[in-house]
């Protein structure tokens, strides 16, 4: 891997950029954060003053997705730049297992091969230092040591930490005092990572354990959001409020280092969700359902970028965007360009055009999901697109299609595959050729279907 890592960065022609001058890169993943649950993205229960803060400085995207909609799939897209359908990690790892489901799953990949090039390591080879804090969830004996990251913290193979608070049980995270939250831990140590570096280049990716579950807050900011909770209102669960309140101080805390430390202005901020909200936890309406569906509230997430120089402050961007997209944009932000002869291998286009200006189109004809897989949130297996306002979503199990007018209907409430059918024919035929280029793997037929013991995926297909 290492001598395909130095084809690589042959390829990437370095901009004559001083090291001083090079733009720092912070990624900020939140785990089941959904579109709206942020104040400046509509909440009026949860409460974000310093992340609503980030969006006052830079741009808010309306219209931002991840790469799939459970969370591993999409760390390896950002990881890679490809959709997850190309590096075959299609569901979250090791995934729900369904033996008497209509369809078969298949075989797919439950670690980051250690062949796909990283972010971090093309990075690194052109002179940044790199660090993670936070979940990884990519594979057992496979950490982000071996992915072009020199610092590495609270990282494991685990989906969700045991306990947000110490003793946190993660191996690579030594346990703090006693009743220590892990959102101020993983913010502190995000502080003094970018303190440490404060005279080179660094690149800081901070996939923060919450939102996740277990839903654990500090109980003084539980009751603070119970006495203000309304019952039957779309948000109103005081302590998922409570743990988006912690991790709010910890954005603050990174926003006043950076402040402190005089480098805010050479330093871009990408603040995201691995997928949509949880049902059941909080809502994601008008968006329909949540995440592990097919549907918007299932892959539609907040995005957030600052980068000084170039996001006009308070501007806000339509432009569709999707996960595979922040590899390139962080390369070409660290004064790289991608040679035309690497260029084929990302699916992800450079978001600094729609950056400098929301209203420059970005060259694709559309954004892809495939996800061949069952789960508990209401996916059954499928593919989708989305090209200007339409989304096509074919499911598997009958191969009926659905056809949404996003620009009209975001809830995804009218199905109009059966009044368009042409549109419908014309979409689902540029699915199908995508999944072609990218090697899609699909499901297949189940010797073992049960039908009596399937309740599971006729209920969710009914979502």
């Amino acid at each position: 891997m290492r001598q395909l890592l130095a084809i690589v960065v042959t390829a990437l022609l370095l901009a004559p950029v001083q090291a001083g001058e090079r733009q720092n890169v912070i990624f900020i993943l939140i785990d089941d954060l959904g579109w709206s649950d942020l104040s400046c993205t509509g909440s009026d229960f949860y409460k974000t003053p310093n992340i609503d803060r980030l969006a006052a400085g830079g741009m808010k995207f309306t219209n931002a997705y991840s790469a799939c909609t459970v969370c591993s799939p999409t760390r390896a897209s950002f990881l890679t730049g490809k959709y997850p359908a190309r590096l075959r990690i299609t569901d979250w790892i090791p995934g729900h297992n369904r033996p008497k489901a209509r369809l078969k799953v298949p075989e797919w990949t439950q670690a980051l091969p250690n062949d796909e090039i990283t972010v971090a390591e093309v990075l690194k080879a052109s002179g940044y230092a790199t660090g993670h804090i936070g979940k990884w969830h990519l594979g057992k004996d496979n950490g982000p040591e071996l992915h072009g990251f020199d610092f590495t913290l609270a990282g494991t193979h685990m989906g969700q930490p045991p306990s947000f608070f110490s003793p946190y049980k993660l191996p690579t995270l030594s346990n703090g005092p006693d009743g220590e939250y892990l959102t101020d831990r993983e913010g502190d140590e995000a502080c003094r990572f970018i303190e440490a570096h404060r005279d080179k280049p660094f690149f800081l990716y901070l996939p923060h354990h919450c939102v996740h579950t277990p839903i654990q807050a500090k109980k003084p900011l539980i009751e603070q959001y119970k006495a203000v909770s309304k019952p039957g209102a779309r948000h109103s669960n005081a302590t998922y409020a409570a743990m988006i309140h912690s991790l709010d101080e910890s954005i603050g805390k990174i926003l006043a280092k950076l402040e402190e430390l005089k480098i805010a202005e050479r330093t871009t901020i990408i603040f995201t969700s691995d997928n949509g909200g949880l049902m059941g936890v909080t809502s994601n309406a008008p968006l329909r359902v949540g995440k592990g569906s097919a549907y918007e509230g299932g892959v539609r997430v907040p995005l957030i970028v600052k980068s000084p120089g170039i996001t006009p402050a308070g501007s806000v961007c339509e432009q569709v965007v999707i996960t595979p997209d922040f590899f390139p944009t962080a390369i070409e932000l660290s004064g790289a360009r991608v040679d035309a002869k690497l260029a084929p291998v990302l699916d992800g286009t450079s978001l600094l055009p729609a950056m400098r200006d929301p209203k420059q189109g970005l060259n694709r004809d559309a954004v892809y999901w495939h996800y061949p897989h069952y789960h508990p949130g209401g996916a059954t297996p499928y593919s989708a697109l989305r090209a200007g306002n339409w989304k096509l979503i074919e499911f598997f199990e009958d191969n009926h299609i659905e056809l949404y007018d996003l620009g009209n209907d975001v809830s995804e409430s009218k199905n109009l595959a059966d009044t368009m059918p042409e549109k419908a024919a014309e979409l689902r035929k540029q699915l199908h050729a995508w999944r072609e280029r990218v090697q899609a793997q699909l499901p297949s037929p189940n010797p073992d279907y049960d039908p009596h013991e399937a309740q599971g995926s006729r209920k969710a297909k009914k979502q």
